[in-house]
């Protein structure tokens, strides 16, 4: 069987390339046409340099508006410290209300930044619905 495959092979000679190349890169051609369609590209591009606003926006809060809004705020530490205490009896719940508080800051100062950046760009006016 082997030898069959070997002599079908030694038949084309030097366009062996040219007949196993087209087969073996078939699926990849129809990939690659998908992200070039869809803009898999920019999506990816997009999510990497969100998530480094996010990183950047976090560092902005914990270092800058909590301590600010700690020390607006009654007692002692920075906002993401804040927290309520309910006693019952022996029981205590701690709701830490500053961490949630420190976390929707986040989301809203990276939203404001998605929404202004897109529209300063122009970049809504790029996503258009293809023609079939």
């Amino acid at each position: 069987m082997a030898e069959k495959k070997q002599r079908k092979l030694q038949d084309y000679g030097e366009n062996i390339p040219d007949v196993i190349l087209p087969r073996v890169f078939a699926p990849l051609q129809g990939f690659l046409n998908f992200i070039r369609e869809q803009g898999v590209v920019g999506l990816a591009v997009g999510i990497v340099l969100g998530a480094q606003i996010k990183s950047l926006v976090d560092s902005f809060v914990t270092s800058f508006v909590n301590p600010l809004l700690g020390l607006l705020l009654p007692g002692n530490g920075d906002l993401a410290a804040k927290s309520l205490r309910i006693t019952n009896g022996t029981k205590v719940a701690v709701f830490t209300w500053g961490a949630f508080v420190t976390q929707f800051i986040s989301f809203v100062i990276v939203a404001a930044i998605v929404y202004y950046v897109v529209h300063g760009l122009k970049l809504d006016k790029l996503d258009k619905k293809k023609d079939k």
